[in-house]
């Protein structure tokens, strides 16, 4: 890894996609008619993008079923689950980043509202389905300089990082499963073929009734430390090698073990320290730190453990706690000091969120999801003189991540934000100013409003404005300011 890409990654490209539940009042009709609705109404009633007239992928993304929008980011349909999904457009800094996620919520409200939908549906951002068993995810991707030895070698210094970050990055959640394996339902798999495509082994999802609560919605579902086929194969990373995502020797490194988190300072804190944790292991600081036993089995067992201490075994069978690996890192990451606003910011509330899960957990309940949500639930149980098997838990628990604010149970609880009052509102139709999606959003504002030309196609890394004149746009640092 030569020096300037080391240099480069001071301020880094980073992105996320969220996969929303939805729930429809069966008296309406189902679910994937609600998101298709949503979707028609962003693009052709709302133009607040141009929808894709060709197909980005026959079988998961075909023709009309999304397309970029004003603000740089992507919001689609993924036919696997049939699930609307938002893309923020690319960022340099953490307040561009929760600004996009959130202008995705704020678009897609607005959309239910004018469709006069809003009594019969409901959107989540979380990951999980208490009762189906099933989950999806929130999955962060960072532009990393990597070789062929990336996943093999490199990526397991990480590990340990995306472990025990749960212990600040956690939204919480009631309850926990078990997983066990299944024989492939091939009646099932004939009503929903695109479900199944690449699956070479399914599971079952069964209720565990030892777990009140636990810091991860994700945790108990992820199988392998990283996999390329996730279906029914959930891994913390996935591999991606696309060219689409590639900018001199540097590729998309594709997070699978992350959860949407209601909370804005969560948020950027889950970013801002991932970006740092990724800097000391470009600059080869994390070969002395111990490496984990069984990552997986500490990823299930710190977010299961009701009394914060957290603890896991090392490779040399020493055990070690959550809060004191966190503590290597940030004391690792101090020599950043100073670089950038947002490397200061994060440097700071680690520690002080370190020091406070330290302390008391509840120091947290502003701020913190998993904290704020086990303080909600807990305060359920005490005036309703209820217990952790009331079913009514899984409800407050899914409403805590509903995305109207107006409804959403995580409103009330977290008093520390992040954002600004107008930085989610600007950020719906307004892309980052510092990397391409600046110079991408300008293309799509010119095909929504002039509606010319009538045949174009819009990637990340480049737009085909007509059929002669292609625009590349694969430096994701660069403005694109002249396009």
């Amino acid at each position: 890894m030569d020096r300037d890409s080391v240099a480069q990654m001071t301020e880094r490209i980073f992105g996320v996609e969220t996969e929303f539940g939805c729930y429809v009042d069966p008296e309406y009709g189902m679910p994937e008619q609600a998101v298709a609705a949503i979707k028609d109404h962003v693009f052709h009633e709302m133009r607040l993008g141009a929808i894709d007239r060709h197909a980005r992928d026959e079988v998961f993304e075909p023709a009309e079923s999304g397309g970029f929008m004003m603000n740089g980011s992507r919001l689609y349909i993924d036919a696997v689950g049939s699930h609307l999904e938002y893309a923020t457009a690319e960022c340099r800094n953490l307040k561009d980043l929760v600004a996009q996620d959130r202008a995705g919520h704020r678009i897609i409200n607005r959309a239910i509202k004018e469709l006069g939908l809003e009594d019969v549906v409901d959107v989540y951002a979380n990951s999980v389905d208490h009762f189906g068993g099933h989950t999806f995810g929130c999955h962060e991707n960072y532009l990393v300089p990597m070789d062929e030895d990336f996943f093999t070698r490199q990526v397991t210094r990480l590990y340990g990082f995306l472990v025990t970050r749960q212990i600040f990055a956690g939204v919480g959640r009631v309850g926990g499963h078990l997983l066990a394996e299944a024989e492939l339902d091939y009646e099932k798999i004939s009503k929903n073929p695109i479900d199944y495509i690449w699956v070479s082994n399914v599971y079952g999802v069964y209720p565990d009734p030892t777990v009140s609560f636990q810091l991860s919605q994700r945790a108990d579902h992820i199988l392998r430390t990283v996999a390329s086929r996730v279906r029914f194969n959930r891994a913390m990373i996935n591999p991606k090698w696309e060219h689409y995502y590639a900018s001199e020797g540097s590729h998309r490194l594709h997070l699978l073990f992350g959860e949407a988190n209601p909370s804005d300072y969560a948020y950027a804190l889950k970013v801002g320290t991932t970006h740092l944790a990724l800097r000391l292991l470009e600059e080869g600081k994390l070969d002395h730190l111990p490496r984990l036993a069984s990552p997986l089995l500490a990823l299930r067992s710190i977010s299961r453990d009701p009394t914060y201490r957290w603890e896991f075994t090392l490779e040399d069978g020493e055990s070690m706690r959550a809060i004191d690996y966190q503590r290597e890192f940030l004391a690792l990451a101090q020599t950043y000091r100073g670089d950038t606003p947002d490397t200061d910011w994060t440097l700071d509330e680690w520690e002080r969120t370190l020091d406070d899960l330290e302390a008391d957990p509840m120091r947290c309940v502003d701020r913190i999801d998993w904290v704020a949500k086990k303080a909600m639930v807990s305060r359920y149980i005490e005036d309703a003189g209820s217990d952790w098997n009331d079913d009514t838990l899984h409800s407050l628990d899914l409403e805590y991540h509903n995305i109207n604010p107006d409804r959403s149970l995580s409103n009330p609880m977290l008093t520390t934000g992040f954002l600004g009052p107008f930085d989610a509102i600007e950020a719906e139709t307004t892309a980052p100013l510092d990397t391409r999606a600046h110079g991408r959003s300008k293309l799509v504002r010119r095909v929504v409003e002039t509606g010319r030309p009538v045949v174009y196609m819009f990637d990340w890394s480049g737009v085909a404005m007509g059929r002669h004149d292609y625009i590349d746009l694969s430096d994701p640092f660069d403005s694109y300011d002249s396009v």
